[in-house]
């Protein structure tokens, strides 16, 4: 049996670590923003990124008037983007890269908390498992916010236990981190729950009255701060309604999918979780508080702030915490579960991954102190082999179907090679907006050059909601008559526009299958 109460004490080599903390925490972070950029590009837009660049794409006016009707709580993000794509245009690496450059901040972020928390070499661990994670990997290759909220919550929580720790008091630093937890929330919705997280680490901590005082200003200035945004929540509620009819609240889900992908991976990233919990459970518990000096503390490895058990104890409400109560009310009120909704809980998952990797590496080397090149190598091993099982769905992110299978970009360059000036385009309506082939045009619009969008009605530029509006195909035919060819894309196999092209005199010529859609092309029959 892993004796992890020995495992944790033990020190670990940490020299490189911790001779140059900052270089370290950017090294790291570079790394990871890496990895996440590589092959960013290579995978179609889909739905949730046609949401981000087709609001982003809108004047400032037309920006704030499309969240006053819906998706006020990405607003935050849409506005930054805003100044992104007018700067650099809309294409995927460009628009993918900002969430790239989140998943470094919060792989920094991660190596500064674990080396707080467990010392040097575990906060190093940590943040090249997190730079490795299925979600990280995924989120920093996506043009939406979750990237962005893992960096948030980590940096957040670094600020509260710097703030305990330096025991502060004065009342305009607590009011900066009331501001800037307001800010997160205005980043997305769900970071509200790391307000709870931080009075968990406030009782663990066994904080003195002057810092739940502090706290607690500082929360009350967050909630006041963020009472728009929340307000707005409530009333565009109706949104995330579709939740209801997906049942993505499963055991799956939770367990594998929200921050590991797969089953192989999840089952051995929960079973080092469960040994960092052991670990933590057998630990001596802290006999002060965090306003003692460090001299009197008992920490858990070299360069620890905090004791071990009260370190893995903040790291675990981090990770349970918020998708509890998503759960929850999930369960009893209204439809509120995603795994991308608590994908910055991911960074918790690589905290505790690396606490117990830690202590599997040092049972397996065996009783006594093993030199620093073996407990490195131990290390290395273990990193590889998780890594390893992580690669999969690292490549599989970075395909041109990737993203949930969307083909937007593939059936714009379809058209494109094989139609030309003057043809009539025609898209299926019959699907969910977000799942549209008509968001090629909007997404690609120089591969439509020319073309002549027969069915659209309004573009969405001009409206206060995400998507174009259409006519039906129906009323359109002395319109679409006009022209020789039509090239009507279709999604699934019923092919509603091809048969209503055909009822006005249409053959279809050739049937281009790309993935999730068709591309028929379509000639006027001659008399």
């Amino acid at each position: 049996m892993i004796d992890v109460r020995s495992a944790v004490a033990m020190r670990m080599p940490h020299a490189a670590a911790s001779a140059h903390p900052a270089r370290t925490a950017a090294l790291l972070g570079a790394g990871a923003a890496l990895l996440s950029f590589a092959g960013s590009g290579i995978p179609s837009y889909w739905g949730d990124e046609a949401a981000s660049v087709l609001s982003a794409e809108r004047t400032l006016p037309g920006l704030f008037g499309l969240l006053g009707q819906i998706d006020a709580v990405h607003g935050a993000y849409y506005l930054f983007l805003h100044f992104w794509v007018q700067l650099l245009g809309t294409g995927e690496w460009v628009v993918r890269a900002p969430s790239a450059v989140a998943i470094g901040v919060a792989a920094a972020g991660c190596y500064v908390l674990g080396r707080r928390l467990f010392g040097p070499a575990t906060g190093l661990l940590a943040g090249i498992l997190f730079a490795v994670l299925p979600q990280a990997t995924h989120m920093g290759a996506e043009a939406r916010s979750y990237a962005f909220t893992m960096a948030a919550a980590t940096w957040l929580l670094i600020w509260l236990l710097v703030l305990i720790d330096r025991q502060e008091q004065r009342p305009r630093v607590w009011t900066g981190y009331g501001v800037a937890t307001a800010g997160s929330i205005y980043l997305f919705l769900y970071l509200g729950l790391m307000l709870p997280v931080g009075a968990v680490v406030l009782v663990i901590l066994r904080a003195p009255r002057r810092i739940w005082v502090g706290w607690a200003r500082s929360a009350a200035l967050t909630l006041l701060l963020a009472l728009p945004i929340l307000v707005a929540a409530v009333l565009q509620r109706a949104q995330i309604s579709f939740l209801a009819g997906r049942g993505y609240a499963t055991p799956d889900a939770v367990l594998v999918s929200q921050w590991f992908g797969w089953p192989g991976l999840a089952i051995l990233a929960w079973a080092l979780i469960v040994i960092a919990l052991l670990g933590a459970a057998r630990a001596r518990p802290a006999s002060h508080g965090p306003a003692v000096q460090r001299a009197e503390r008992m920490p858990a490895a070299e360069g620890a702030a905090l004791p071990h058990r009260d370190a893995v104890l903040i790291v675990t409400a981090w990770l349970v915490l918020p998708t509890a109560a998503v759960l929850l009310v999930n369960a009893v009120a209204l439809p509120v579960y995603s795994v991308r909704y608590l994908a910055f809980s991911a960074p918790a998952a690589a905290l505790l991954m690396a606490v117990g990797l830690r202590a599997v590496v040092m049972w397996a080397l065996g009783p006594g102190r093993p030199s620093a090149r073996r407990q490195q190598l131990g290390l290395l091993a273990g990193t590889l082999v998780i890594a390893a099982l992580a690669a999969p769905g690292y490549l599989g992110q970075r395909t041109p179907f990737a993203q949930g299978g969307s083909d937007l970009r593939q059936l714009a360059e379809t058209v494109a090679a094989n139609g030309q000036r003057g043809d009539a385009v025609v898209f299926d309506e019959s699907v969910r907006p977000s799942l549209r082939p008509r968001l090629a045009i909007d997404l690609y619009p120089a591969l439509f050059a020319g073309y002549d969008d027969v069915m659209l009605d309004t573009r969405y530029v001009q409206r206060t909601r995400l998507w174009d509006t259409v006519r039906p195909l129906a009323e359109l035919g002395a319109r679409v008559q006009g022209h020789g060819t039509v090239w009507a894309v279709e999604r699934g196999t019923d092919r509603p526009d091809v048969t209503a092209l055909e009822a006005l005199g249409y053959r279809v010529d050739a049937a281009m299958p790309i993935n999730t859609n068709t591309v028929f092309k379509l000639t006027k029959e001659q008399p």
